[in-house]
């Protein structure tokens, strides 16, 4: 079902690691060799798996296709018992990175200029996010009834995108994705109707948008906490029936959306199967892996 909605949209059927070319791309990496001692303008831009600094290597190309398979930092070589320089500098800058994914904001014009729904939790601002959780999880009474106006009916699909831990993350993968999910539902005779994006948002504030809306199902995609190895990672958590208090193990979570691990299109025509499943099921969660044949 993957293959045929990525084809359907015109894409190449992908799999983790290949070629990814976004809506909002980032710079490219570097495709060259560096050695110890080269002047690097940016050291963001040089690729983790082709980054190998260890001197004098016995079996160096071998090596290197095995790194190729990884941005996990292999072979960064070392000065005495140290770090080599441009190991800690590329370190410190992908230390930044994720800091600045957690603090910076979404574009305000986001939903706007993607025709979304848009609506902010109790939250004021990034530090009452932060150190809040509880209030990104709910909303006031003006949200609440903007909500009402705009999503009625019950839909029985209501997809959210939420700025969560990492802006990058949402800027990268997220209309990608919702439109390889909206795509795949289409195929199936799956109406989703408006989408939502919620400022401030945690994966709670999914279940408080299912009481408000009566919807079936909700599937959130959000931004993760950013890490060392990209900062944006995002997340898609799929809840049918979303209620506020509904258990964790009642959502189906598809993780690691980026360039380096599932692509934004590729992952949009899994979840899209997954949904159809859970529809049909009427279960996520545990309780979907718990359902023969699931």
């Amino acid at each position: 079902m993957v293959a045929e909605i990525l084809k359907s949209m015109g894409q190449e059927p992908m799999v983790k690691g290949s070629e990814y070319y976004p809506r909002d791309p980032g710079p490219a990496p570097v495709d060259t060799h560096f050695h110890d001692g080269d002047f690097v303008e940016d050291v963001t831009l040089l690729d983790l798996r082709k980054l190998y600094l260890v001197e004098n290597p016995e079996k160096g190309e071998q090596y290197r296709k095995l790194k190729a398979k990884t941005p996990a930092r292999l072979g960064s070589g070392r000065s005495g018992p140290r770090y080599k320089t441009l190991t800690m500098l590329r370190f410190r800058a992908d230390h930044a990175a994720a800091q600045d994914a957690v603090f910076s904001q979404v574009a305000e014009d986001y939903a706007q200029k993607n025709g979304l729904v848009s609506l902010q939790t109790r939250c004021k601002d990034k530090d009452e996010y932060l150190t809040r959780p509880d209030l990104g999880r709910i909303f006031d009474e003006e949200n609440q009834a903007k909500l009402r106006r705009e999503i009625t009916g019950s839909p029985k699909v209501l997809i959210v995108i939420g700025d969560g831990l990492s802006s990058a993350a949402i800027h990268a993968n997220a209309m990608d994705c919702m439109a390889a999910i909206r795509d795949g539902l289409k195929a199936k005779g799956i109406d989703t109707g408006k989408a939502v994006f919620v400022r401030y948002c945690r994966v709670g504030a999914g279940d408080a948008i299912g009481d408000v809306t009566g919807c079936e199902l909700v599937c959130m995609l959000v931004g993760e906490r950013p890490g060392l190895v990209t900062d944006k990672s995002m997340s898609a958590y799929i809840t049918y029936k979303p209620h506020i208090g509904v258990s964790e193990s009642s959502r189906t979570v598809v993780s690691n959306i980026h360039a380096q691990g599932t692509p934004a299109v590729e992952a949009g025509a899994h979840i899209a199967s997954l949904i159809d499943t859970i529809l049909r099921k009427k279960v996520s969660g545990v309780g979907l892996h718990l359902e023969a044949g699931a």
